[in-house]
């Protein structure tokens, strides 16, 4: 547990440097932004390191390339934010009997963001070689899956608060204690993924992504909002917690007690030496 402490203190304290320090950094505003979103990774790779050398690095890494799990949890990686939005709109409607704002077109941000999800995946390595690769499965050996995926989700959704104070983020404003409800429902169907593949970090990668790029196709963000302690979010981001805490309580039911990682295969190359 010592060292899951000094991880996640670590990774506040580099991640919330720099996303402070970018607010006035001028033109260096956006390089270290993004080096703070990379920091899960950065202290992930050097506790690594520090404790089990080199052997522990590959092992970690080749979670990164870890594919070969059945084809139905690549649907539910790309499918699952998707069908979310799709629940919150149909409650919506029943609740109120108005159909809530869809994005403009639709079915084309469906399919770029779908597409964006597989194009773009591995920009969520410096955050899941950190989260998942790292924190969670030590977070598992401890309180089990459900409780490290629960447990895990707050100090994910923790990790972004001075986003919702820096200017001109997608969180700028907006509530956090409604943030932080979705954020961890969120970690627990990560959860639910990662310990249906074998630690695939791929496939979490994958669902982090599409996460991010299919999320407005029912916008939930407060225009102007600016107290991120208020409760103030929209109508869709309330039913938004609703509906991912529903599943969030049927994976949670149903979560696997252990997690075997599955290493990724060796390579042609390695076989042939």
């Amino acid at each position: 547990m010592t060292s899951l402490l000094g991880f996640f203190a670590l990774t506040f304290l580099l991640a919330w440097t720099l996303w402070i320090g970018s607010a006035s950094a001028g033109p260096l505003r956006t390089p270290l932004f993004y080096l703070g979103m990379f920091a899960p990774a950065f202290v992930a790779l050097s506790l690594t390191a520090r404790t089990e050398g080199r052997t522990g690095v590959v092992a970690l890494l080749r979670r990164l390339v870890q594919w070969r799990v059945p084809g139905r949890w690549y649907l539910f990686a790309l499918g699952y934010m998707i069908a979310i939005k799709l629940g919150v709109a149909i409650v919506h409607r029943l609740a109120t009997g108005a159909w809530p704002r869809f994005t403009d077109d639709a079915l084309q941000y469906l399919f770029l963001g779908v597409a964006g999800s597989i194009a773009t995946f591995w920009g969520q390595t410096g955050e899941e070689i950190g989260w998942r690769g790292y924190a969670l499965p030590r977070l598992a050996e401890h309180i089990g899956l459900r409780g490290g995926s629960v447990l895990l989700g707050v100090v994910w959704a923790v990790w972004h608060l001075p986003l919702f104070y820096l200017p001109a983020t997608t969180t700028t404003g907006q509530s956090f204690p409604l943030y932080l409800l979705q954020v961890t429902a969120l970690s627990v169907a990560i959860a639910w993924l990662y310990a249906h593949t074998g630690g695939s970090l791929l496939l979490v990668m994958l669902l982090h992504a599409s996460i991010n790029n299919t999320r407005n196709l029912v916008p939930s963000a407060v225009p102007g909002a600016a107290n991120p302690w208020a409760l103030n979010g929209s109508l869709v981001g309330w039913l938004t917690v609703a509906v991912l805490w529903a599943s969030a309580a049927y994976f949670l039911a149903r979560m696997p007690t252990e997690t075997r990682l599955t290493p990724a295969p060796p390579s042609t190359a390695s076989r042939d030496r």
